[in-house]
């Protein structure tokens, strides 16, 4: 008999936990409507990058020898407008390009302050005395209670109608959402025993908030951004086409949409490509939303 004692042990082999990235990665390509609205989304932010290099001509120079040119115009045996021109002669192609930088800094800057400002008075109503939170929460349901476009029409007619003023009526008009999503996540946080932990050993209520409870409320927060960022792109082309937004000649797809009104008939391409760059790019953006709700959070994903 040998002695078990001399036997080789066999090793065990630990794996390590995949990263916190790779497991999102690995939840997120799940789905596969939000994968197509990442690289969709991403082919539109290269876009807004690129602009000055892709675009063929300058956004605002009128060519009067080529007004309402169709889509494919051959001229001299070449396509001289891809996209065709608008009632004033400037390329389409062009304006869609440039169009796209002007939504998506709109969409980010729109969604920077919403979600700053709404984040800060979430956590401070989950924290503060009723009297405080109530003031908070009736103040936010008073902003909700009016329809969002109306709202953001009788804000930008009070400030003006500019671009910067669209934007921040845009913003106080997401921020609410913000303020409700996150003052339930913290209300949900603050009762938890790591909470009251650092309670105990002494941390201060400021730290507590903004250092303990608010990293675990991020998740919800991070799709609602991702989400409002559509609604942003789509009220501001919205405001746009009202007259509200950015004026003329500024190459943004609803001001596109408002000037060509009156060619709808007769010149379609001038109202079908900035119509089709906003469905695509808020279509895109929801898409991709919902595949970061599913990965973000695990109550929500599909089974």
């Amino acid at each position: 008999m040998t002695d078990s004692a001399s036997q080789p042990v066999p090793q065990q082999t630990f794996k390590a936990p995949p990263s916190r990235l790779r497991e999102f990665w690995s939840s997120f390509r799940e789905n596969r409507g939000a994968v197509i609205g990442l690289f969709v989304f991403l082919g539109f932010l290269v876009v807004a990058l690129l602009a000055p290099v892709l675009a063929p001509y300058a956004p605002d120079a009128q060519y009067r020898d080529a007004l309402l040119v169709p889509p494919f115009w051959q001229e001299g045996g070449s396509t001289r407008f891809l996209l065709g021109t608008d009632a004033l002669g400037r390329d389409l192609l062009s304006r869609l390009i440039f169009g796209a930088r002007y939504s998506f800094f709109i969409g980010l800057i729109v969604v920077t302050l919403a979600t700053t400002c709404g984040v800060l008075l979430g956590v401070i109503a989950g924290f503060a005395p009723t009297w405080l939170d109530t003031l908070i929460m009736r103040l936010m349901d008073i902003v909700l209670s009016f329809p969002s476009l109306l709202l953001a029409l009788v804000l930008v007619a009070i400030l003006g109608p500019s671009l910067l003023n669209a934007m921040i009526a845009i913003a106080i008009v997401l921020q609410p959402h913000f303020v409700r999503l996150t003052r339930a996540a913290v209300l949900t946080e603050r009762s938890k025993d790591y909470v009251t932990a650092a309670r105990v050993a002494g941390g201060r209520k400021l730290r507590i908030m903004f250092r303990t409870v608010l990293p675990n409320c991020l998740a919800p927060i991070i799709v609602q951004a991702a989400l409002s960022f559509s609604t942003a792109v789509l009220d501001t082309a919205a405001l746009g086409f009202l007259g509200m937004g950015a004026q003329p000649p500024t190459p943004e797809w609803g001001t596109m949409l408002a000037e060509s009104r009156e060619f709808i008939l007769r010149a379609w391409w001038v109202v079908t490509f900035p119509g089709l760059c906003i469905l695509v790019t808020v279509l895109a953006i929801n898409l991709m939303g919902d595949g970061l709700r599913d990965a973000l959070d695990p109550k929500l994903k599909r089974s």
